[in-house]
């Protein structure tokens, strides 16, 4: 069963072996490096159905780490084409690759996991995070920003503009990384979701962020290339989102055009 073929939305994968997005902590100003091309071409070997890129910032300051990938701009673009070219050209069956865009909210502006991933100072080049509300991540991380709507909608258009890229660089899936206490799994859970206006209160308006990001992403992804998110199943607190809280939401996203979670 596991080396049949499985269809995603339309996209038909040869097996059912994927490879999960893994950070590297590797790229230079979102840039990825020959670190990125051993790394992808070592996957590429590996004759699996789709392997997803690691998690990819939309924006600079949605980075994780200094050294995290992102596509927004022509010189994350072009590194990245160098390396997927690299992959591809050693693949040994039907290979896909997919992407896992993402926007790291509260917990951006970190250092990397073997430095003891903690929030980085001034003297490392700290930058200001964004977030749903003015809530830090942990007791020793700076107060975010909470975003207006006018930064919404710029978060919005790097989402679009990031897909477009994803896009032109042929990936076959793109995946939103809505997961792990990044910023749209932030505006699902009501840990980190205290706001007044329309995108707070109950999970119905916590989730309209997201889906405007979906939305206006969906509009330009061609039917062949599968959409998906990945999500939280539980916060594992009383007062975060649970089970059923996540079924309702893969509901929501399904009704809303998304091909799998």
């Amino acid at each position: 069963m596991i080396f049949s073929p499985i269809k995603i939305g339309s996209l038909e994968v040869s097996n059912r072996i994927v490879v999960a997005p893994m950070c590297q902590y590797s790229a230079i100003n979102g840039v990825m490096t020959d670190w990125h091309t051993q790394h992808l071409m070592q996957l590429g070997y590996s004759s699996a159905g789709l392997i997803m890129v690691e998690a990819t910032a939309v924006e600079k300051i949605g980075r994780i780490t200094h050294n995290c990938v992102g596509l927004y701009s022509d010189q994350n673009e072009n590194a990245m084409r160098r390396v997927l070219n690299a992959a591809r050209s050693v693949a040994t069956n039907d290979l896909k690759f997919a992407i896992q865009l993402g926007h790291a909210g509260r917990k951006a502006s970190h250092n990397v996991p073997w430095l003891g991933g903690r929030a980085l100072s001034k003297a490392q080049d700290a930058w200001m995070t964004s977030a749903p509300s003015s809530i830090p991540f942990t007791q020793d991380s700076p107060l975010p920003k909470e975003l207006d709507k006018g930064e919404m909608q710029q978060i919005i258009k790097n989402f679009v503009s990031a897909t477009k890229r994803a896009v032109r660089l042929g990936f076959s899936a793109i995946e939103f990384h809505g997961a792990h206490g990044y910023l749209i799994h932030e505006f699902i859970s009501p840990i980190s979701n205290k706001r007044k206006d329309e995108y707070g209160g109950k999970l119905e308006n916590r989730i309209k962020f997201p889906l405007e990001i979906l939305t206006e992403v969906r509009k330009v992804v061609p039917p062949h290339i599968a959409l998906g998110m990945r999500i939280t199943g539980t916060d594992w607190r009383e007062d975060g989102l649970s089970v059923k809280d996540a079924q309702r939401v893969a509901q929501i996203l399904e009704e809303n055009g998304l091909d799998y979670l």
